[in-house]
Order: structure tokens, then sequence, then C-alpha cells
């Protein structure tokens, strides 16, 4: 791969906060962390934004928040023009790598503002959940046309990316996956609640529907009364408006010595919980681009991944598809779930290839080869 021949300046463009933990978020988070730390001058150019706790963030435009492709989000309002080429012209960036699906309001705006001699890199990170998705973003793709045209290569996160990218946008991307720290997760402890001979059973996510809790809580209900199975625990992790709904079906159903809930998990927090966890359960319906929750979980060590067959997490667990289960089968989950508790052995066997499989996706790894994309961008820039 090429070297760059000096420190980039380089600003990572999302056009909502930071605020929220989400993949997207913490891919750029954790890109540009990896990127300062190779010596790289980072800058976030984001929404609206409460963080200030990182350098380098830049908020440049207000946003409201808004529900689409079943999450909850927000859309930068209107940034005017000249107030990003001021912007754009003080910070003279090398490269300007824009999160895409990106907003006309914000994220194109700064693309069509930016020098003919910044390189402008794209990562495609959307799949679809539902119908309405897909035609919303073929109207977007006819909306950005202009600063498509501008970009010097994008890439998307997954296979069901890449495949949505064609379908809506017209373009052609390679793949270069989503990024988990993965000493950060390797090297984490479990945290001392769980750290016993109970088997613990994790889920992780918000509590809304398309994350599939709910079907969760139903395998688990279904599992009620074996007596051939160890005795384990269900650990919720994650908050939403479904949250009344599960605890109260949880109740009915005779699960509350069984079920708990943890509310929000913090980023810092986030490792503990998957090296506390023998099973890390994630029954997403879809909508998935790609998975970061099932690398991180993999990242640990020790929690063996039962994924929903969605085309993003299928995308990741293509290696080991008995890993996958259909998201609306409560018996598939079920079954899946009691034959890793009856089999130690197996679930060693499966936790031994999930993390040598998730280095492949280490910030390092992804980085570096984000990196010789930035530098080849430059080079065909100054060769022209």
């Amino acid at each position: 791969m090429g070297t760059p021949p000096k420190p980039l300046k380089i600003g990572l463009v999302l056009d909502s906060g930071l605020d929220k933990p989400d993949g997207v978020q913490q891919y750029v988070l954790a890109i540009g962390e990896w990127f300062r730390i190779q010596g790289h001058d980072v800058h976030y150019l984001v929404g609206q934004t409460r963080r200030r706790d990182i350098e380098g963030i830049h908020s440049l435009s207000r946003s409201i928040d808004v529900r689409f492709n079943g999450n909850d989000g927000s859309i930068p309002l209107w940034a005017g023009k000249s107030k990003l080429r001021r912007f754009l012209r003080t910070g003279r960036f090398d490269v300007l790598h824009v999160q895409t699906p990106h907003h006309p309001l914000l994220a194109q705006r700064i693309i069509l503002a930016a020098s003919r001699r910044t390189a402008i890199i794209g990562t495609f990170h959307i799949a679809p959940y539902n119908w309405l998705s897909t035609i919303g973003n073929k109207a977007l793709g006819v909306w950005l046309r202009p600063s498509l045209r501008r970009f010097d290569k994008i890439v998307s996160v997954s296979a069901a990316a890449a495949d949505f990218a064609g379908r809506t946008f017209g373009i052609k991307t390679e793949i270069l996956p989503n990024v988990v720290d993965y000493r950060r997760f390797h090297s984490a402890k479990p945290l001392p609640e769980y750290d016993d001979d109970v088997l613990t059973i994790l889920f992780m996510g918000r509590l809304v529907q398309r994350k599939g809790c709910q079907r969760l809580l139903e395998a688990i209900a279904a599992l009620q009364g074996r007596r051939d199975l160890p005795k384990f625990r269900v650990v919720i992790c994650g908050k939403g408006p479904l949250e009344a709904r599960l605890k109260h079906f949880s109740e009915q159903h005779g699960l509350n010595d069984v079920v708990m809930f943890t509310g929000f998990v913090d980023e810092t927090d986030k490792p503990r919980y998957y090296a506390s966890a023998d099973i890390a359960v994630f029954p997403s319906r879809g909508g998935e681009s790609f998975g970061i929750v099932l690398i991180e979980a993999m990242a640990s060590g020790r929690a063996v991944v039962l994924a929903g067959d969605n085309p993003g997490y299928h995308s990741v667990m293509a290696p080991q598809p008995k890993l996958l289960f259909d998201p609306e089968d409560t018996n598939a989950l079920s079954d899946a779930l009691a034959g890793l508790m009856l089999h130690p052995e197996l679930r060693q066997t499966v936790r031994t290839w999930e993390a040598d499989y998730a280095k492949q996706f280490d910030v390092a790894v992804v980085g570096a080869k984000l990196l010789d994309i930035y530098t080849r961008a430059l080079r065909k820039k100054q060769g022209a």
C-alpha cells in the first residue's frame, strides 16, 4: 500500500451529530481516532451536536429529529453556502470522507463547495428495511446527482449496502467493511455481577420493533421449564419505546427471575457486557447494512453470536450460516439457543473462530486500506 508523503488534513462528514452511539457514528469516531493516532489532522464536519469532548468537532447546521428506515435519527437544516465556502477555504482539507447516503442541505453543499484539489471519498452505510426506504433512497439519489459526480471513490460497508447503493443511487461500489477497535473489546473483563457459573444470554440494541428483542423474549418463554438446560440469565441492554411492553411481557410470562433490563449502556461499558456474555443474540428483522454489534461481540472472545438472517447480518455471518436464524421464527431461535446452552464444547469452538474472524475488521486493518484510498485519490488529482 502507498504511504502518504505527509500528514493529511481529513474532514469526516456526517449529516447527523455525534451524540447517538449508532453504527455510523461509531464508524466515524473509530476511524477518526485511528487516523489521529497515526499523526493526521482529523476534523468532524457534522450537523447539530452537543458533544464537546472530542477535538476537531465542527457543528455546521441545526438539525431536526426524524424516523426513517426503522431508525430514529436527525437531518440537517439548511447550511449557508457562503459560510461553508469560508469554512472550507480556511480549512484547506486534503480529504473529505462523506458518510452516505448524505443529505442535500448539508453534506452535498459541503461537497459542492470543496476545492477541486480536495479528494472526496464516500462510505455507503445503509440497506433497506422496507419498500418505503427503497423508494425514498431512489428519490434521494436523483437529488444528490450533482455531488455524486464529485466523488473520487465510494465504498460500501457490506454486500447488502453495495447492492442497495447500486439499485437506488446507480453507483458501483467496492466493499470495505465496518470497523471495530479489536483490542478494546478483546481485552475487556467480565462485570463482577455476571462473572459466575450462571450462563448469560445478552441482547444489545435499541428496544424498537426492528431490532427483535420481543422475539428473543418469546424464545426464552418457550425454554422456560426445560429441566435439561443449565441455569441461565438474560440481560437486555438498551432502551427505546418498547421497553414498557417488553417488561410487561416478561412479567406476564414469569420471566422476571431470569430476565433483567439494564437500560442504556454507555460505549465505555459495552465491552464488559460482551465479555460477560456466553451467548449474544441479535434478532434484527432487517434494515441492517452490516451489523457492527456482531463484530464487537465476536471480538470479546467469549460471546457466541446468534444473528437474525437479514441481508446485512448474513454478509457478516456467511462463513458460519448455522449461527443465523429466521428472525420471524421463535422456534428456530429457541432451538438455536438450546443447542448452544447444552453444548459448552461447541460454544468454545465457535468463540475461538469468532475471535479470530473479527480481527479482519479491526480499525487498524480497515483504516490502512482507507488511507490507501485517500492517497491514491490525491495522487490522481495531483497527476491531473
